[in-house]
């Protein structure tokens, strides 16, 4: 493990070093932006160096996260711990996780000029270096953090499952995954598995979406909600053609860690669901995910486990629900496929 670790460190030291910072593919090479005003008006406020260098392929920005602590995984130049910084506000707080020197120099650069430009006393946000499969070693302790982010990283880890488990443990009971990243229709053969340039590219290492879905119920992950997927631009013939007709996603993800067990399957109680409001940038309708849009104040018909989810998690106080589980009624319509909606444009995750 440490020397597949080993050698994406280098692969993005050399990226990062480099003039113009480009990768050989446009699957990361600029994180497309969430469509909040807050997203955007906080990146405006970011230290150039900091977004030029950051490297990603979603915008895992949570909604209604003031006070609260989130770990970011695998946080590069920080350009996603800083909007978040802003996001929870003074006495929220903020850790970014990182194995390279050069993206946490960067980071790190800009901590206090950051802190000032949001008009804090000091700063809310700690980085740390160190692999993401080991948070027990950074002292980040059990059901400590409250929502756990990651953009384009977990693909390149060797040992996934462990970075699964990590993130069970460190989260509260009622806290959230909430991450993007490159998904495969398949099975990598070796070949693409085993090339040192596709890891580095996070194409090597992306997940099959099914063993992704089998690994997060093994750790305690019973289910995983799409909120967006489209299909990941490459934009190099030559490794398009190594990859052949295999297709790849960038896909953002959520998974909840509740103190009632999820079921496997949508099923049906007769369960309803008010969004009563309150939420920032979302004031007349929230999305959940890529199949739950709640207009406000206007009742919508949950399955069990979106039932549980608003009602055990930090959305409670912006839901109503109604019903409980008393008397099932079989398996709701929706059934098991939370299937993403697309995401706003198709093409190149380049900016």
């Amino acid at each position: 493990m440490a020397d597949q670790r080993e050698q994406v460190k280098d692969y993005y030291s050399n990226i990062t070093t480099k003039q113009d910072g480009k990768m050989e593919t446009s699957i990361c090479c600029c994180a497309p932006g969430a469509s909040s005003k807050s997203f955007s008006e906080t990146l405006e406020m970011l230290p150039q160096e900091i977004v030029d260098h950051f490297y990603g392929c979603g915008s895992p920005i949570p909604e209604a996260v003031e006070g609260l602590t989130i770990l970011d995984l695998g946080c590069g130049t920080g350009r996603d711990v800083y909007i978040l910084s802003c996001l929870v506000g003074e006495k929220g707080h903020v850790i970014g996780v990182d194995m390279n020197d050069d993206q946490l120099a960067i980071a790190t650069k800009y901590q206090d000029e950051v802190a000032k430009t949001f008009g804090y006393a000091s700063s809310n946000v700690t980085f740390k270096k160190g692999y993401i499969e080991d948070l027990n070693s950074l002292d980040i302790t059990d059901e400590s953090i409250d929502i756990v982010i990651s953009n384009c990283v977990i693909n390149l880890s060797p040992d996934k499952e462990q970075v699964f488990k990590e993130i069970w443990r460190v989260l509260k009971v009622g806290g959230e995954l909430y991450f993007s990243d490159i998904f495969a229709d398949r099975r990598l053969p070796k070949e693409i598995s085993d090339n040192e340039m596709l890891v580095g590219e996070c194409l090597g290492g992306a997940l099959y979406k099914r063993d992704f879905k089998r690994i997060m119920r093994g750790v305690g992950f019973v289910e995983v909600r799409e909120v967006q997927s489209a299909p990941a631009a490459i934009n190099n013939k030559e490794i398009e053609e190594i990859i052949g007709d295999i297709q790849f996603t960038s896909d953002t993800v959520r998974a909840f860690k509740l103190p009632d067990e999820l079921e496997d399957d949508c099923e049906n109680y007769g369960q309803k669901a008010v969004y009563t409001g309150g939420i920032k940038d979302h004031e007349e309708s929230f999305s959940l995910d890529g199949k739950h849009t709640f207009t406000k104040d206007e009742e919508k018909d949950v399955c069990g486990n979106t039932a549980s989810i608003l009602e055990h998690s930090r959305f409670a106080p912006y839901f109503k629900v109604i019903g409980d589980k008393s008397v099932h009624l079989g398996a709701c319509k929706c059934s098991h496929a939370h299937k993403a909606k697309p995401a706003q444009s198709n093409n190149s995750c380049c900016c």
